[in-house]
């Protein structure tokens, strides 16, 4: 004979875990279950993307405006062409709007930041941002201050020589 306790227990646990399971999906798709709603796009060209993927957040000031659509690269001049997808309320963006992709916190997900400029005259559905800045590469940067001496002062700056100038004894 099963006691009602642990059945109810059993169901209560099961319910707990789906709910869990739901808030994890929705948590996935940023809150979204269908399209995109009202969106235009924008391209930009960088030199290098670094980790940024499709989906990942457009912002602006720290506030999401839209999402990575699609990534490609150019076949002649081998650069990634980045297209945005812009929520529609944000459709009187500058014309000299720059974009950069950085990095939330040190190792956080990789997002394209705009700076809208101060031009009159707004942006179009397909035009091309062309103020860009690439990706910085942490690993890259760490590995050429490791090897190339980055702590070592240079030869006309030398602290150790200037220290024991200073505290030699004058004859």
């Amino acid at each position: 004979m099963r006691s009602p306790r642990i059945e109810f227990a059993v169901g209560a646990f099961l319910l707990l875990a789906l709910a869990t399971l739901l808030v994890l999906a929705l948590a996935s798709t940023n809150g979204r279950w269908g399209g995109h709603g009202d969106t235009y796009p924008l391209k930009a060209r960088f030199s290098n993307i670094g980790g940024l993927r499709p989906n990942a957040p457009v912002k602006i000031g720290g506030v999401m405006v839209g999402e990575v659509a699609d990534i490609q690269l150019d076949p002649v001049k081998y650069d990634s062409i980045v297209t945005l997808a812009i929520q529609g309320k944000y459709k009187d963006l500058p014309s000299d709007t720059g974009a950069g992709i950085f990095t939330a916190g040190l190792l956080g997900e990789s997002y394209v930041g705009l700076t809208p400029g101060g031009d009159p005259t707004p942006l179009k559905p397909g035009d091309e941002l062309y103020l860009t800045q690439p990706a910085v590469d942490l690993i890259q940067l760490v590995g050429k201050y490791m090897f190339s001496g980055g702590g070592k002062p240079a030869d006309g700056d030398n602290a150790d020589a200037a220290t024991d100038a200073a505290t030699a004894p004058k004859e």
